[in-house]
């Protein structure tokens, strides 16, 4: 099919993206461009910034994307502020923050921006679920090793790319972008 270029320093997100969309004979490769992240509500208005900051810069068929982690206890929090939250306390501090809290559901939300042939393509995921008493497993990324999503026995953080793709705010937001490219695209006979 064609190439989509991703946004992002982070190799695991490329992971997803390749082996989500690779399925489809779309191949996702690296672009080098930066935008800066506004502060803002919620996760597409910080992705609709981005899609105009790095159009502006001349890059055309690219995707993006901004997850974040919504727990319920903490009305939200970290949210939209969830990558900055990791870096600052990380799965000990969120863990910390709910020591005593009976309630640990929380979800993931994952906007994807797209910027193809001049038009935009924006879907949302998500993924509900709850926080572990404790980090389980070692792959992944984030907050991974302390979500465990609904219907699934394990965190991400134990799971494989395939099976994570299958709970994952990610992979629902990739599904949704794969739906509105076929209807775009005029795909639908695969």
């Amino acid at each position: 099919m064609r190439e989509l270029r991703l946004v992002t320093g982070n190799m695991h997100k490329l992971q997803e993206f390749q082996h989500g969309l690779g399925q489809l004979g779309i191949t996702v490769s690296l672009l080098k461009a930066d935008c800066d992240e506004v502060q803002a509500d919620t996760l597409e208005e910080v992705v609709r910034s981005c899609l105009d900051q790095i159009a502006d810069q001349g890059h055309e068929d690219f995707i993006l994307d901004d997850s974040g982690l919504f727990v319920h206890a903490l009305n939200g929090f970290p949210g939209v502020y969830s990558s900055y939250v990791f870096s600052t306390i990380g799965n000990d501090g969120i863990l910390k923050l709910l020591n005593g809290s009976e309630d640990r559901t929380a979800h993931f939300e994952c906007c994807i921006g797209c910027h193809l042939c001049g038009e935009r393509i924006i879907v949302t995921g998500r993924s509900s679920g709850e926080i572990t008493m404790g980090p389980r497993g070692s792959d992944g990324f984030g907050y991974d090793p302390v979500f465990q999503p609904d219907g699934a026995q394990r965190t991400f953080a134990e799971m494989g790319l395939e099976e994570k793709g299958r709970y994952s705010h990610r992979g629902d937001a990739m599904r949704h972008f794969v739906a509105e490219l076929d209807k775009r695209m005029g795909r639908n006979n695969r």
